[in-house]
């Protein structure tokens, strides 16, 4: 990892960022990223609440209205990210929260199974473009020494609503129902409108006077799509279905195409030239890798809990807490550290503390018997204090590494490449359980065994040093 502090400043960068104009930008894009990662998670538990609404769908389709969201969100966000650079971002991001308010109402009225799946899709649309547009818009206004900073707050936003969107769901559907866990982003939502459409900058440049090609645009988001549709669905449809091989060689196929096309386009839909940055590229490659286990690991959590210890919603909420608030702290940590060596050493450290805590997780220490005190929380403090310091060391890597001109852009390439990583890692937790269904203590050891040789990877990669560019 670079020093971003020691980057020259982009020329084309139209703006002086201020400290006070920084900070409000970040509270209002954490918000929004706070709502939108909450919606990858939250209606996990509140699933089988709503098939009971729903008695005469077949669950496989049911699923969809968990997977419509996350695919279409991981479809769109680098387009989206592309088209935010030429659009405006302030201009997409406040036109996002109203498209993410309005499908969150259509989600908690839906009056049928396919209005909610519609509903879910729209809205992992609305949050794909609010994301990159957001983290864009602070980007823009941060000082160049203060991105880790900024990143290490953003992501502490989003981490803790993957950890705890479970738990909070769960509050929700006991106190007021199932459709409580979409109505709740409407109020959240609209509230960061009239903030968002108050921050300073996010004007698209004047160069940026055409939009991303449209043809590739539709070409990688269709593709994206359905790699993430095969790869997240393949344990329910069969790996050698033909839905699946479609759907998985169609992706590739398209995928394929748009990024060749961009290569050649005077707009690209994908600003594959970053890519050149091997410190960006490395970022990405290690966001997709660490967001194999850790979306596997933020998932398998809470079914070793209900599964193998027997919790409540409620005693489970307050064991993943533990985690949650570590990630934030660490995250923050993170963030301040801008040395070449520091970020690099301190990224090894966190992969090495995901790997430990999750080595420990895979043995008898996680057995039959509850082991709060003794093994959970000092094993969550551990491994969620991993996640934090990773998940911010690759985000400033890939944010310091792009001008300012495509700061939504680039931002948009890294979170897709770490939730095209976590549907593998969700395909590899499925197809575990799958074959260990007579022996789930086994399964969840297996699970937490194979993620532990993820993060280690994660730590060798780190281990490298990456010599970036240092001109764009």
């Amino acid at each position: 990892m670079t020093d971003v502090s020691a980057r020259p400043e982009d020329p084309l960068s139209t703006a002086t960022p201020d400290t006070s104009a920084a900070g409000r930008t970040l509270a209002v894009a954490s918000g929004a990223a706070f709502i939108a990662f909450l919606d990858l998670s939250v209606v996990n538990i509140a699933f089988p609440t709503i098939a009971l609404s729903y008695p005469g769908t077949p669950t496989g389709t049911l699923t969809w209205i968990v997977s419509g969201y996350a695919i279409a969100f991981a479809a769109l966000l680098t387009p989206a990210g592309s088209i935010a650079d030429a659009w405006g971002r302030r201009r997409l991001f406040a036109l996002a929260l109203a498209g993410f308010a309005l499908t969150s109402l259509l989600c908690g009225l839906a009056p049928g199974a396919n209005w909610l799946i519609a509903g879910r899709v729209l809205q992992g649309i609305a949050a794909a473009f609010m994301v990159p547009a957001a983290l864009g818009l602070v980007l823009q206004a941060t000082p160049r020494a203060k991105i880790g900073a900024a990143i290490g707050a953003w992501s502490a936003a989003g981490g803790f609503a993957a950890v705890v969107g479970p738990a909070l769901g769960g509050a929700l559907v006991e106190s007021f129902g199932w459709r409580a866990v979409f109505l709740i982003n409407v109020p959240i939502a609209l509230a960061l409108i009239v903030p968002g459409l108050r921050l300073p900058g996010g004007d698209r440049d004047s160069r940026e006077t055409t939009l991303p090609d449209p043809l590739g645009t539709l070409a990688i988001a269709i593709g994206l799509g359905a790699i993430v549709a095969a790869v997240t669905e393949g344990q329910s449809w069969g790996w050698t279905a033909p839905g699946t091989l479609v759907a998985l060689l169609g992706g590739l196929a398209l995928t394929g195409f748009a990024l060749v096309r961009s290569r050649r386009h005077a707009n690209p839909a994908v600003a594959v030239a970053l890519w050149r940055d091997r410190q960006f590229a490395v970022a990405n490659a290690g966001s997709m890798l660490f967001g194999a286990s850790m979306f596997a690991w933020l998932l398998a959590g809470p079914l070793f809990l209900d599964a193998i210890w027997g919790y409540s919603v409620l005693e489970s909420a307050a064991a993943l807490t533990v985690g949650a608030v570590a990630s934030m702290v660490t995250a923050v940590v993170a963030g301040r550290i801008t040395t070449p060596a520091g970020q690099r050493w301190v990224g090894v450290l966190g992969a090495l503390m995901s790997t430990a805590a999750l080595v420990w997780m895979s043995t008898d220490a996680f057995g039959l018997e509850p082991a709060l005190w003794t093994a959970w929380i000092p094993a969550g403090l551990l491994g969620g204090g991993g996640i934090g310091i990773v998940v911010t060391v690759f985000g400033t890597a890939a944010a310091s590494s792009v001008p300012p001109q495509q700061f939504a852009a680039g931002i948009g390439m890294n979170v897709t490449a770490r939730q095209v990583g976590g549907a593998l890692g969700i395909a590899v937790l499925a197809a575990i359980f799958s074959a260990t269904a007579e022996d789930p203590l086994h399964g969840f050891h297996l699970l937490f065994a194979v993620c532990a040789a993820i993060n280690l990877a994660v730590a060798l990669l780190l281990a490298v040093p990456v010599r970036a560019r240092s001109t764009h």
